[in-house]
């Protein structure tokens, strides 16, 4: 970012502060659980900030509607239950007027119901999505954390949103976990259980510190901080001493974020992978507060993300994987401190998906590496925006060649929502398509796996639109360079997930997967279709779909 442009910020940021110490005010005893906020895209956004109990909690800017809204967001004030917030707005008194605490969500009755949300992907109640953020494991539930603007459909006010689920399929929304403070809004980071308790923040062996890091936004700088939970995430305390890393003078760069956290066992120590300029940081802890940069890895860009995997088939061969928000990745060894790639760089997801990262503190029992990704899809002018794709396990391969791949599969967990309707094998294309006639539904699945003969293009298509689309010929599967690992292999499976308006394509085992809007054609009903000269379907399986909100 250049110094006019931060300058700029900086300048809107005082402007918007000083408007809002003069404008409209109201106070509300909170006995209900949800503020409900009117909003209006006619108007220009105006800063909003929150006072509880005489304590400045945080700043957000909303476009808060003076008579009609074209939808209303929320927040869950339930945690604030007996205590008087004071809102200050540099808007209108009459806007702010509108703006209802109530024990049900305004317009609530269409949640999950309407005609584009997807039913078995999370989507947030009301307002924007992106990163999964603080993933983890711990005390039978699964708590994902993500990148929230709970005022509206659209990017801004980063706070930290929560979400728990016990299956990584049925997903429970929590009141917001962090919100923008002095030091800035909250960008993505991880989360870890302090065991040891080196940081002092637990209260005995039952009751270790959650931590969450995440990166601190402003037009200045973006700096690293963390806060913790001693009530399994329900609420946070931020660490005094914030920032624990603040290192974009050392960089001569803005682009300072995302920390990823990890315990590194055999160095009896903490890990940070974090975001820093060009490529990925590493920086060493004993006790969460206090950071040493170790190395610096180039070539891969936001959200990083490193862990171990085995070998699949060879248990005692374990590699490492480092990547990006992109899904590039690179396999390599890792002692704590430096990471040392040992392949090129690969990419893993390709088509919507974005700033993926896994999930600690899974039991060794289990054993996998789970991952969510965040799709950038837009669902128009519904009061929603993004949605996480499918939990995707990580698996480590070795390929015909000798090298490692790294392969994205459903978590074994999405299997609950689906029932296999009908199937079929050794069929033609004309009799595959007479069976997929039968299910012209857009919540289902389908799995099937095509031998090519003559065909230079085929695939499968619903209405006209290509879910999968393999160019043996130029090596292109959905428009990506694509080689089966097996030498002059002509078959392709693939696994289709179709979702309302997203779709999710799994290729020969999740050695690629893909993701995009499913269209609404104008004039092409023609439905589920295999394409292509000469194809023969191996096999066909249709399966249908069931809500994850029902």
């Amino acid at each position: 970012m250049n110094s006019l442009k931060k300058l700029s910020l900086v300048a809107i940021s005082f402007v918007l502060a000083m408007a809002s110490a003069d404008g409209a005010e109201r106070s509300i005893k909170i006995n209900r659980q949800y503020l409900n906020f009117p909003v209006s895209h006619s108007l220009e956004r105006k800063a909003m900030t929150f006072t509880v109990d005489g304590r400045k909690e945080s700043r957000s800017v909303i476009r808060l509607a003076e008579g009609a809204a074209d939808y209303w967001t929320f927040r869950d004030v339930s945690q604030l239950r007996g205590k008087t917030i004071k809102i200050t707005y540099e808007g209108s008194q009459k806007a702010l007027d509108n703006i209802v605490l109530a024990d049900s969500i305004m317009g609530g009755s269409m949640i999950y119901h309407e005609s584009s949300r997807p039913q078995y992907h999370f989507t947030t109640r009301r307002g924007w999505i992106n990163d999964p953020n603080g993933l983890i494991f711990y005390r039978g539930k699964y708590h994902m954390f993500y990148q929230h603007n709970p005022y509206e459909r659209d990017w801004e006010n980063m706070h930290w949103g929560h979400t728990v689920s016990t299956d990584l399929i049925h997903w429970d929304e929590q009141p917001l976990a962090l919100h923008p403070d002095e030091i800035g809004t909250m960008f993505s980071g991880t989360a870890v259980i302090d065991y040891s308790n080196t940081s002092g923040f637990g209260r005995g062996k039952d009751n270790p510190a959650f931590v969450v890091f995440y990166t601190a936004d402003s037009p200045s700088a973006q700096r690293q901080c963390m806060a913790y939970s001693l009530d399994e995430g329900r609420t946070f305390t931020k660490y005094e001493g914030n920032p624990i890393i603040d290192s974009h003078e050392k960089w001569q760069s803005h682009d300072t974020r995302d920390p990823k956290v990890l315990w590194y066992a055999p160095g009896k120590h903490w890990s940070m992978v974090l975001n820093e300029r060009d490529g990925h940081s590493i920086y060493t802890s004993s006790n969460l507060k206090d950071w040493t940069y170790q190395s610096h890895l180039t070539g891969l860009w936001e959200c990083p993300e490193l862990f171990e995997l085995p070998v699949e088939g060879n248990p005692s061969e374990r590699k490492w994987v480092m990547w990006g928000a992109s899904g590039t990745y690179m396999v390599g060894d890792f002692d704590g401190k430096v990471f040392t790639p040992i392949t090129p760089k690969q990419q893993n997801l390709i088509g919507s998906a974005y700033a993926a990262q896994t999930f600690s503190n899974i039991p060794q029992s289990d054993g996998r590496v789970i991952k969510m990704a965040w799709s950038r899809l837009g669902f128009g002018d519904a009061p929603f925006n993004g949605l996480m794709l499918l939990p995707q396990e990580q698996v480590l391969v070795r390929t015909h060649f000798g090298g490692w791949q790294l392969l994205s599969r459903p978590a074994r967990e999405t299997e609950s929502i689906f029932t296999l309707a009908e199937q079929g094998e050794n069929l033609t294309a004309d009799q595959a398509n007479a069976l997929l006639s039968r299910h012209n539904s857009d919540l289902l699945r389908i799995r099937f796996t095509i031998e090519l003969t003559y065909a230079i293009d085929a695939g499968l298509s619903y209405n006209g639109q290509r879910l999968v689309d393999y160019d043996m010929n130029s090596n292109r599967l959905n428009g990506q360079f694509y080689a089966p690992d097996v030498p002059g292999s002509m078959l392709l499976t693939a696994d289709v997930y179709v979702d309302r308006s997203v779709v999710e394509v799994y290729a020969d085992g999740g050695r690629m997967s893909d993701s995009f809007s499913l269209k609404s054609p104008a004039t092409n009903t023609d439905g589920y279709r295999i394409f292509g000269k000469d194809v023969k379907v191996k096999k066909l399986e249709v399966f249908n779909a069931s809500s994850i909100w029902e």
